[in-house]
């Protein structure tokens, strides 16, 4: 892409991942050339901005957004729009308004296979993503091309503890210093006061989950018993929200401990592995143990608390879960998986359409070569190494990231028009 090419740009920054990733992203495009202008929702959107000619607050009642977003495209010449998840209701009308305008649109979320890497997409992400209609064998077909071996894992970038810290601290901005954003209502239920009080909540009780968890941990795998997993995710996230079957997680916990009572083994167990954010918000632990009560396998059941997931997937039986990115380490193992919402990885090949009673009983095995095409594809396009909220992971994540977003195809099309840069192989740090 020319110089002229890339000054012509002019890119609209909508709300991104707690902390300053979408700064830093404004800040390079503007070296490369582009225009950047960034629309911010509230103080916590405002604090984390560091270029403040660009910022533009919107501070009026929701239903003015619509007419807002159109006379501002229309005003900066708008060609990109740059957001983080497509599904809150102001990113899902930006979406909208941006397709019927010719506008790209340009979707961060977090990887498809974290905790290495973060998704980057054009048009949707999740349940709305281009990966929703490909097959593995037009998978197949575009790699037929490349000769590259898959990406090795990079080192882990540390992002949980910044995650928590840069979480509470946005709340806090809302908390305190909104003012003049009278009008903001957060895209989720919970009040932003308790938001806050859970992510401060979290931080500083870090060291008790800690030892509760590997208290679970330590049980399960000195139990000797076989297990199966089941993989939870926030109730309150959009992956769950949108594209999944259930209202909420009870609704989820009760079908799979029900499935477990009528069809694994009686000496099987069961555990349930939290979202490492999990906050209580949902009584997920209390739940468990009155449907496994309920269920009469009380005594099979287990809850544990986040942490590595490595530890408890070596060892699993089968998993299952709603549509958790999490899902495409247990194929990596090759260990069964049953999925219950839309979720990328959700391909015949290698996800079981058994009835969960069948399913704990006799699990169909994933077809381990069909899911090794599928995993290098996505490390060929739209995985992206780095992270969000750590400085090494962000490093690493612009140092690809930028030049993606300039160029004239997306992801996907670059690799299959052979027009994508060569993924470095980068080293595993142990």
């Amino acid at each position: 892409m020319s110089s002229d090419d890339r000054q012509n740009r002019v890119f609209l920054f909508l709300q991104g991942p707690h902390g300053p990733f979408f700064d830093r992203l404004g800040r390079m495009l503007r070296l490369a050339g582009a225009d950047v202008w960034r629309v911010g929702f509230n103080a916590g959107d405002q604090a984390f901005w560091g270029h403040r000619p660009s910022y533009i607050p919107f501070s009026a009642p929701s239903d003015d957004w619509d007419a807002f977003l159109s006379d501002l495209m229309v005003e900066k010449s708008v060609t990109d729009i740059v957001l983080y998840g497509d599904t809150r209701p102001i990113h899902a009308s930006a979406v909208a308004a941006a397709k019927v305008a010719g506008i790209a649109v340009h979707v961060f979320e977090e990887g498809y296979m974290r905790p290495y890497w973060v998704t980057y997409e054009r048009g949707g992400s999740n349940g709305n993503s281009h990966l929703m209609g490909m097959s593995i064998d037009q998978m197949r077909s575009v790699m037929a091309q490349s000769d590259m071996e898959a990406p090795l894992p990079p080192g882990h970038w540390g992002d949980m503890r910044q995650h928590i810290f840069y979480g509470a601290a946005y709340h806090w901005f809302v908390m305190f210093a909104n003012r003049k954003y009278r009008h903001f209502r957060p895209h989720r239920s919970l009040p932003v006061a308790k938001e806050f009080q859970l992510y401060l909540k979290r931080l500083l009780l870090m060291p008790v989950i800690w030892v509760q968890r590997f208290l679970a941990t330590w049980r399960v795998r000195n139990g000797g018993f076989p297990y199966h997993l089941a993989l939870l995710q926030l109730e309150h996230d959009s992956s769950f929200q949108m594209h999944s079957p259930f209202d909420t997680m009870t609704e989820f916990l009760e079908l799979v401990i029900d499935g477990f009572a009528k069809g694994a083994p009686t000496h099987h167990h069961l555990v349930f592995k939290a979202h490492p954010l999990e906050d209580g918000r949902v009584p997920v632990r209390r739940d468990i143990k009155r449907l496994a009560r309920a269920a009469g396998v009380a005594d099979r059941v287990h809850f544990v608390r986040g942490g590595k997931l490595a530890r408890l997937l070596d060892d699993a039986r089968t998993a299952v879960t709603v549509n958790s990115t999490a899902g495409q380490q247990a194929l990596w193992r090759g260990i069964p998986l049953k999925v219950f919402g839309d979720a990328v990885y959700g391909k015949s090949e290698f996800v079981s359409d058994q009835p969960l009673p069948e399913f704990f009983a006799a699990p169909s095995r994933p077809d381990s070569r069909a899911y090794k095409d599928y995993r290098r594809y996505l490390l060929e396009t739209s995985q992206i190494p780095g992270g969000y909220y750590s400085t090494k992971g962000r490093r690493q994540l612009l140092r690809l990231v930028v030049d993606m977003m300039l160029a004239g195809d997306d992801p996907y099309q670059a690799f299959d028009q052979g027009t994508a840069a060569p993924r470095q192989q980068l080293r595993l740090v142990t």
